[in-house]
């Protein structure tokens, strides 16, 4: 009864407090400005969310501090996930990054991919069942009151398999992906309309009454082709989507040259000197690398990326500063990669990508940028009412304002001086700019913000780590047999492409390979698909000698490969992100007889599936696990199973997979991803603190140099019960599961800091209290989950306050 009654809560407070509001049948068209809605130009600040990398979280502090502190939000962006290994209740439909998400005034957009591979399972045939349920999905994000971006694609890459494309399009004769071709454009044609026809049905577009005031089609295709395949096919895709008549514009990512009336939006870290292809359409900023980025891909054997909150509000402040009026952020959860969904060379299971939320808030990260979106949101009458004025206060120093006749004015200072700050004046008054920075005047007189000057607090997260082996059962174990093991094998001359062969439907592709020693040696070739990770046998028979030494080279664009010989690990290589080929040079002693080699090709990012794997073993269910004494550790191709509990509270968990090698684990037959902490980053690289003034780079920020990419996989608390837990791991490589603990996180210190050049905190503002005036800062700390209280307080001056 108690989830019932804030269940209801929940609902309440949406229909007290939608953030947009707009009349049935509104218009969504554009100017040079912006955005008009029914008639109105808008600010508009998005954020990018993936549903198939959430799961509902029901359990923990957040959600009760989400239904504290937010001012509306019921029912919520991410809807119950449902497939056929993944059910969970309808009722349970509330997912807490959402809540936390559309907390005004931190956005007022969210954008949505449509990952066609989820929904075209196979041609013709249409999947928009459970978690695939692009209608019901829309509509959610819609009753929180948010707008919609929606991103049909077809093809959406987000490092996701295969583009996010369904594999039976690789095997249409004479298609050729994203060019123009009939094949390819047939297809894509039909799934855009599908998807456009499917809003429509439901209304969902603001033209009918909806919230659906975007669509984009494609994705980041002018970086990726020549210039004659973007000519024609970028050309027709725009066709095509106009054709459909959804009654909002429609947009297309980097790509200059869309002809009208379809959008350009821009790519990359800074996109302030961005300017549309036509002087009628709104400067729009839109994802990957945009100012709004936050997006850092995690690899496997890769230090660990991140941007400073600093540099991320300068990039936004002064993107609006410069004429701007929609942003959006990819991404603003990242979440996890659950499964084998990850489509990019080594990239790793998580998804955090080091955004405003990840299983928590990440502060000050997300509360600074909330500062930021509200100081923008309070100029919004001011910017989109005219173009700006920007003058030059110096070097690297510029001044922008908006001022309309009746009053109206905003005004944006900008030092893009990457070392010294600078005293600038302006209308009268001196105000000191720190090094890249921008300071946000409401009235063109009273700093609101500066992106360099923090009001948010920082807070240090806590870990709890428990040992499995106090709250679970004993483990048990099955080999994983090397080498065929199945007698459906077929002979083939040669080599195949693995993709062809196998379908995709699993990662493994069997070798078998006999050499009998003679002058004239003859090979014959035969195959057994089990999954993409590809095994190559060799058996040699007889030798006369007792023993042959050879060099065993092998070159192939797998991510790693393992040799074995006569069943035994002889040794391993492997790629990186880089450069994903591998090249193995190993010395083999072959004995006097019958001798064996084989070797284990591995692919991450793709789908897995080994023998043992119809035997259940990924749900723990077989009759055939061994719990025998003592336990197999350190040894390849090992499956392994335990139970345990879960720990006490609501905090979100994780595991910690340490002692472990490479290869996948499940929770509850759920899988939650690929882990390999044995690929450690690079010693080099990384520094105790990043300055975030000056350009960012992919590389300029990095952590965790010489640990591992990522040791840690969340398990969201709807797949782990209070009690009786299964954990499944299949180990490629050899490990010890003895050492592997339960992780949980919570909120733990809170650090804060202010000084006399700080304005007043962003909240505090109205349009009352701060003309004519000119308030002093504030600190203001006061813990993130309601069930938390300050115990005792350090203070540190420096200098004498007042």
């Amino acid at each position: 009864m108690a989830m019932i009654r804030i269940e209801s809560l929940i609902i309440l407070s949406l229909a007290l407090g939608l953030l947009e509001m707009i009349v049935s049948g509104a218009s969504v068209s554009y100017d040079h400005r912006a955005l008009v809605i029914d008639g109105k130009r808008r600010v508009l600040i998005s954020g990018s969310i993936h549903y198939p990398r959430c799961t509902p979280e029901l359990q923990t502090n957040i959600f009760l501090l989400t239904l504290v502190t937010v001012m509306f939000c019921g029912n919520v962006v991410f809807l119950s996930v449902q497939s056929e290994k993944w059910i969970y209740s309808e009722k349970w439909i509330h997912y807490y990054v959402v809540f936390l998400t559309c907390r005004r005034p931190t956005i007022n957009c969210i954008r949505y991919v449509n990952f066609c591979i989820l929904s075209m399972l196979a041609t013709p045939q249409y999947d928009f069942e459970g978690r695939k349920d692009l209608v019901r999905f829309v509509k959610t994000i819609a009753e929180t009151g948010l707008l919609v971006h929606l991103r049909i694609g077809p093809y959406v890459c987000a490092e996701w398999n295969y583009g996010g494309f369904p594999l039976w399009l690789h095997f249409i004769p004479g298609i050729e992906f994203r060019t123009d071709n009939e094949p390819f454009k047939a297809e894509m044609k039909s799934f855009t309309a599908k998807a456009v026809d499917m809003m429509k049905q439901e209304k969902l577009y603001t033209s009918q009454g909806g919230l659906i005031i975007l669509s984009q089609v494609e994705n980041e295709y002018g970086g990726a082709y020549g210039s004659a395949a973007k000519s024609s096919y970028s050309n027709w895709a725009a066709t095509i989507a106009i054709s459909l008549d959804t009654g909002v514009p429609w947009v297309m990512c980097q790509q200059p040259d869309v002809p009208d009336p379809v959008i350009n939006t821009c790519n990359g870290f800074y996109c302030d000197q961005f300017m549309p292809n036509s002087e009628n359409k709104p400067k729009y900023h839109k994802y990957d690398d945009s100012p709004g980025n936050v997006l850092m891909f995690l690899y496997f054997g890769g230090a660990v990326p991140y941007r400073p909150v600093e540099d991320l509000a300068f990039a936004v402040a002064h993107f609006f500063q410069l004429g701007g009026t929609f942003q959006n952020f990819y991404m603003y959860h990242g979440a996890t990669n659950f499964g084998l969904t990850t489509g990019g060379p080594f990239i790793a299971t998580s998804y955090d990508c080091d955004a405003p939320i990840d299983e928590l808030l990440r502060q000050p990260k997300w509360g600074h940028l909330k500062d930021v979106h509200k100081a923008i949101k309070l100029c919004e009458a001011a910017l989109v009412a005219t173009d700006p004025a920007v003058t030059s206060l110096g070097p690297n120093l510029e001044a922008t304002v908006y001022k309309t006749g009746s009053g109206l004015c905003a005004a944006f200072l900008a030092n893009i001086g990457a070392h010294s700050e600078a005293t600038v004046n302006f209308n009268g008054n001196s105000y000191i700019l720190p090094a890249w920075s921008v300071s946000i005047l409401l009235d063109c007189k009273n700093v609101a913000l500066n992106t360099a000057k923090i009001n948010a607090v920082t807070v240090s997260p806590k870990f709890r780590r428990q040992s499995l082996k106090a709250i679970q059962a004993d483990w048990s174990w099955i080999n994983e047999p090397v080498g065929i093991s199945k007698n459906n094998a077929f002979k083939k001359v040669g080599l195949l492409e693995q993709i062809n062969t196998t379908a995709d439907v699993s990662d493994y592709l069997w070798y078998f390979k006999i050499i009998v020693s003679s002058p004239a040696i003859g090979f014959v070739f035969s195959y057994i698909s089990i999954k993409r990770i590809l095994w190559l046998h060799f058996a040699a028979l007889e030798f006369e000698k007792t023993s042959l030494k050879l060099f065993f080279m092998w070159n192939h664009l797998g991510h790693a490969l393992h040799a074995f010989v006569n069943g035994k690990l002889a040794g391993s290589g492997r790629g990186n992100s880089d450069n994903a080929a591998v090249a193995l040079d190993i010395p083999v002693t072959l004995t006097s007889g019958k001798n064996t080699i084989d070797l284990l090709s591995l692919t991450v990012g793709l789908q897995i599936g080994l023998k043992r794997e119809e035997l259940g073993l990924s749900s723990g269910s077989s009759s055939q696990w061994v719990s025998q004494s003592p336990l197999p550790t350190k040894q390849t191709s090992i499956w392994y199973k335990t139970n345990f509990n879960a720990p006490a509270g609501n905090n979100p968990v994780a595991l910690d997979l340490t002692g472990m090698g490479k290869g996948e684990a499940w929770v509850n037959g759920q899988s939650i991803g690929r882990y390999w902490p044995t690929y450690i980053s690079s010693n080099s690289g990384c520094t105790d603190s990043c300055d975030y003034r000056g350009t960012f780079n992919q590389t300029k920020c990095l952590k965790n140099c010489g640990k591992p990419s990522q040791q840690e996989i969340p398990c969201a608390s709807i797949m782990v019960e209070i009690t009786t837990n299964t954990l499944v791991l299949f180990e490629e490589v050899g490990g010890d599961p003895t050492q592997i603990t339960i992780v949980t996180r919570q909120m733990g210190n809170l650090c804060s800091w202010v000084s006399e050049s700080h304005p007043l905190p962003v909240d505090m503002w109205s349009s009352d209290q701060y003309r004519g005036n000119k308030p002093g800062p504030v600190l203001s700390m006061n813990c993130p989950s309601p069930n938390q209280v300050i115990t005792s307080v350090k203070f540190a001056s420096f200098g004498t306050p007042g």
